[in-house]
């Protein structure tokens, strides 16, 4: 039999029916710990910090999702991420785009630091100004394409030529574009990073994280970690990830579609400044976002409204579809004000040098209808002009 294609693995990887009863849904395994054959003989589980059979399934299914060998589940985005840092230590040097996450920035730039770990910005979008800001200690390149919340993209192959050629591992955060459009792996990256919140999961109501890799050492080097530090996911998060995969192909293109009809409108009205969309042609990554991205450039948009912060604040105080709320990827559509909301751990003097204006806008599309989501917008930006 030929290769499966994304949309079939994405249900079936992982998620054979149960041999014992032959359920076709796996059936949920809430045991911390598990009977072993003897002692000092260890069976395939132990205790399921270390090891849980509907974590390993996910697992299973994100690794070759994203043309892995190999997957980790946490219980957050960030208890993966901080993993990946904790494979450094006092003396070495993390370099990160400019445009990522605010839990990423506050993460390296006041817990990691504690370490005597040093964390540094670059825009990463910016490949000449990004090897300039590789240190003799830097030991990993951290990016974000599309990045967060300015949608910059950057060009994965050419990151990890640059961090290989100085002895760095490059991490991708792919929460943005999903496996589903972008799979950094196989452009040459050596770890992608998921808040499984996100589009994983992809209906608001679930935690998560997770690590994939290709390396085996690498793997067996964050799986000690994860271990040793103990931040895994639950079986219950895990088992709804396993759900949210399955329509993740589905879900991410016409949320896609969306956005794109909504970046167009937003890029032609009157009280907007300017429109953050690697779909549009005048962003200066569509090129790159066009060879990088298949099927679709993301359903995450930014945009600056003409006026000041109290203008952008009445825009996502106003409208009634999009919900004001953190977070992204999931069925309902979301609209914040990066400056006092998902980016407010930024210092502010590095939120503006990072291009994070005041007015900035960022969008999650959802699953509503593309007219309703127009409608809102217009009359939400009519209550700011007003």
């Amino acid at each position: 039999m030929a290769a499966m294609q994304f949309r079939t693995r994405a249900i079936h990887a992982g998620q054979e029916s149960d041999a014992a009863t032959g359920a076709i849904v796996p059936p949920i395994h809430v045991a911390s710990t598990f009977a072993q054959p003897g002692a000092g003989e260890w069976a395939r589980y132990d205790y399921s910090r270390s090891g849980n059979p509907t974590r390993k399934a996910l697992e299973t299914t994100l690794a070759s999702l994203e043309a892995g060998t190999a997957a980790l589940a946490f219980a957050s985005g960030m208890a993966a991420t901080h993993c990946v840092t904790m494979l450094f230590g006092h003396g070495d040097h993390i370099l990160a785009g400019a445009d990522i996450y605010g839990g990423t920035y506050r993460l390296l730039h006041k817990i990691v630091n504690r370490s005597g770990i040093e964390a540094s910005l670059a825009p990463s979008s910016d490949l000449a100004a990004l090897a300039a800001a590789f240190q003799p200690n830097t030991r990993l390149l951290w990016i974000e394409s599309p990045g967060n919340p300015l949608m910059s993209v950057t060009d994965i192959a050419a990151c990890a030529e640059l961090a290989h050629q100085r002895g760095a591992l490059l991490a991708v955060d792919n929460t943005l574009a999903s496996p589903v459009l972008t799979r950094p792996l196989e452009l040459g990256a050596d770890i992608v990073m998921h808040s499984a919140t996100k589009y994983i999961g992809g209906h608001s109501d679930v935690l998560g994280g997770a690590l994939v890799v290709q390396d085996q050492a690498l793997y067996d080097k964050l799986y000690f970690v994860q271990n040793a530090t103990g931040a895994v996911m639950g079986p219950f998060d895990a088992f709804l990830c396993s759900r949210g995969l399955k329509t993740i192909a589905l879900r991410v293109r016409e949320q896609s579609r969306t956005a794109h009809e909504l970046a167009q409108f937003l890029a032609g009205h009157q009280r907007v400044q300017r429109v953050l969309y690697p779909g549009l042609p005048e962003h200066p990554g569509h090129e790159i976002a066009q060879r990088q991205m298949q099927g679709g450039f993301g359903a995450m948009l930014s945009f600056e409204v003409k006026g000041d912060y109290a203008a952008a604040k009445r825009v996502v105080e106003s409208t009634k579809l999009f919900q004001l709320a953190v977070s992204l990827g999931a069925v309902e559509s979301l609209i914040e004000q990066p400056a006092s909301m998902s980016h407010a751990s930024y210092d502010r003097q590095d939120r503006l040098a990072n291009g994070i204006s005041d007015g900035l806008i960022r969008v999650s599309v959802g699953l509503e209808a593309v007219e309703d989501l127009r409608d809102d917008l217009e009359q939400a930006l009519g209550v700011a002009g007003g």
